[in-house]
């Protein structure tokens, strides 16, 4: 009876110690996430897809952008349905954040990401990024012309020479990037300059449209809108060309797209799994060789070899997690941007 009672005993315990997905190579099969994804959908598809054939786990997608889905997610709190974010840019993310709605992610997942591409929080991690850029039109104006710093199209001379989307997050981002850089008073007036001397456009898209129809001579927006025109049809950017800022300008800004796990999700091992594939090896391979021409910044994967390294832009150093949206918006509608 004592030897069944022992043999029991180390049954149940066996029973109840905890197993790792990786340790027991499919139990997380079954599960089904919900993943609020502000990234580009095909790329998230893809992901969710291959992820599904390694895990087993479902992965259910609700599209939208990242104010929109970041506000949603403030506003469901405790009760929200998602248990991943997924973010273009990260002020959302931050958002989310402050809010104190995101869980630690893994020691694994942290661990694949370089220092520079994550918050000091380590409650979200960058998953890829994109790059500010100029994108100019020779014909309207020379290379030798262009602005050497952001901050120069706030001069007199700039007046009606450059375009931008300033209601659109990816704008907003570079403006967070030049708060945290510049500070509010130095910000504030660069934008009240900007309302006089840009000219505003819907998005990014028909920012480089109007440049290469000659509307405008300069637009400032990310990289991957005119290299995916480029290895596409170029009819949106056949007359274009593109300039960095570089310098540790604030127009050098590298914005990290982000993702997170929900607190309140109650599939916390297959969100951090999924969390970890896309930022591992095989989820970055995917990034570089997919059609979205974004960069890789984890596993040490080399971006799409059409891209400049990121390197070579010479970024300024920002902690993501400093990246403020609501003052940006506040100090946009303060200067009639939006």
């Amino acid at each position: 009876m004592a030897a069944v009672a022992a043999a029991l005993a180390l049954s149940g315990c066996s029973a109840a110690a905890p197993q790792s997905p990786s340790a027991t190579g499919g139990t997380l099969t079954g599960t089904n996430i919900t993943v609020y994804n502000a990234q580009h959908e095909e790329l998230t598809q893809a992901w969710a897809d291959a992820f599904t054939k390694e895990s087993g786990v479902t992965v259910t997608l609700r599209n939208g952008d990242d104010s929109e889905l970041g506000n949603q997610l403030v506003q469901e709190g405790t009760v929200s349905p998602a248990d991943v974010f997924l973010t273009e840019n990260s002020p959302a993310m931050s958002l989310v954040d402050n809010a104190g709605l995101l869980a630690k992610v893994d020691a694994g997942t942290l661990a694949q990401v370089p220092e520079a591409y994550k918050p000091s929080t380590g409650t979200w991690t960058g998953i890829a990024a994109r790059s500010s850029v100029m994108v100019y039109n020779p014909a309207k104006i020379a290379a030798d012309q262009l602005p050497q710093s952001l901050l120069d199209l706030q001069n007199p001379e700039w007046m009606g020479r450059w375009a931008a989307s300033p209601a659109g997050a990816d704008f907003q981002a570079i403006v967070s990037a030049l708060l945290e850089q510049e500070g509010k008073d130095k910000t504030l007036a660069w934008l009240k300059a900007m309302k006089d001397n840009s000219v505003a456009y819907k998005s990014n898209s028909t920012v480089m449209k109007a440049v290469n129809a000659g509307e405008i001579p300069l637009g400032i927006t990310y990289h991957y809108y005119w290299f995916i025109d480029q290895a596409g049809t170029q009819e949106n950017s056949a007359e274009t060309k593109l300039a960095y800022f570089k310098n540790q300008d604030p127009g050098a800004f590298v914005s990290i797209s982000g993702g997170g796990v929900l607190k309140s999700s109650k599939r916390q091992a297959a969100a951090q799994e999924f969390l970890k594939f896309i930022t591992s090896k095989n989820g970055q391979d995917i990034l570089q060789t997919g059609t979205s021409f974004e960069y890789p910044i984890a596993s040490d994967v080399a971006p799409n070899v059409a891209l400049p390294t990121l390197d070579s832009l010479e970024a300024p150093k920002i902690d993501p997690s400093k990246l403020n949206n609501k003052v940006v918006t506040d100090l946009m509608t303060q200067a009639g941007l939006i």
